[in-house]
């Protein structure tokens, strides 16, 4: 070989080296992320699980990528928007906002690794075969919700403690419907009080909702958790003031837009949870071998201006109670 074809050989060879490299390197891995939810309104709750997955060594666009894919609070598509994700063949599943999501990511996949938060004990769903050793390709954080139906309505009859009938707005459509409705009936009586039972499932049913709450004579409202009625808090809030219900909700984020009390998990620290457990999954840990992590701590919220609007007192030994109170 003359030395001029062999130059031009080494430098061939040496141009390709850098493909070659950039070939062997691991595709970057894409999360799906399957919400019951709208985006929206929950930015706080993305920056959690983002929060999660940066803490265990994955940022997004840089080692890692997220599929979002979001139902808006039509429960209905969660299947098929589940069965996308799965054929898109992500590294994981990260399946938030209710059990909906979590039950539809299950019926999509049997191997591929679904984080999920649940507000439901997630033994009796079906999903893990016991909290400690959760068993095939599911793990995730319980909030164990029902309980605390029981506590929002002792602390709105500790602000109202005249009310003798309280209304109880609920989204139809909403799978865990039967059990919220179960459990506020159960405290009701519990409570000696009566539930009036509202329902909506759009805009347009809320008015109707509060008309009816006015008619039926509800001294106060409980709101029951759901994806449409959080999207819509802004209107809600809005609502209970125009219609003068002293109401109390399951997130925090109805106090910051003005809304009288809520009593709840927070659901920013939760979704950073599942993004923790998704960067681990995704590091090689298997969602059998990770136990399934309990909220213990609730926080109460209190608006003191939307309480002043209604013309209430909070009662000192409520106030003392509160987590945080806005100004």
């Amino acid at each position: 070989m003359k030395r001029r074809e062999f130059i031009s050989l080494l430098g061939g060879a040496a141009a390709a080296w850098p493909l070659a490299a950039r070939a062997q390197q691991p595709a970057m891995p894409n999360i799906g992320f399957l919400s019951s939810f709208s985006p929206g309104p929950f930015p706080h709750l993305l920056a959690g699980f983002r929060q999660g997955l940066k803490e265990i060594g994955y940022v997004e666009g840089q080692n890692v990528g997220i599929e979002f894919r979001w139902a808006e609070g039509q429960y209905d598509r969660l299947a098929a928007l589940a069965a996308d994700l799965v054929q898109r063949r992500v590294a994981a599943i990260a399946a938030v906002g209710g059990d909906a999501p979590a039950l539809a990511a299950k019926a999509a996949t049997a191997t591929i690794p679904i984080v999920f938060n649940t507000g439901t004990d997630p033994v009796k769903l079906g999903l893990v075969a016991s909290l400690s050793r959760p068993g095939g390709n599911l793990t995730g954080i319980s909030q164990f919700t029902s309980p605390l139906v029981a506590k929002r309505l002792e602390l709105l009859l500790g602000l109202v403690p005249t009310a003798t009938s309280v209304g109880f707005l609920v989204n139809p459509r909403n799978p865990n419907a039967g059990e919220q409705l179960n459990d506020i009936k159960e405290a009701a009586r519990t409570l000696w009080r009566q539930i009036r039972v509202v329902n909506a499932s759009s805009e347009r049913d809320l008015d109707t909702a509060f008309t009816t709450l006015v008619q039926l004579r509800a001294d106060a409202l409980l709101v029951a958790a759901d994806a449409f009625l959080n999207s819509r808090r802004g209107l809600l809030v809005a609502m209970a003031v125009r219609y003068a219900v002293p109401a109390i909700y399951y997130d925090r984020e109805f106090v910051v837009a003005g809304g009288l009390m809520s009593y709840g998990t927070n659901l920013a620290d939760v979704y950073r949870q599942v993004g923790l457990y998704s960067g681990r999954v995704l590091k090689g840990e298997k969602p059998a071998d990770l136990p399934v992590q309990q909220v213990v701590k609730v926080d109460l919220v209190i608006n003191l201006n939307a309480a002043k609007a209604l013309a209430l007192e909070i009662p000192p030994a409520l106030l003392a109670r509160a987590d945080e109170v806005i100004e």
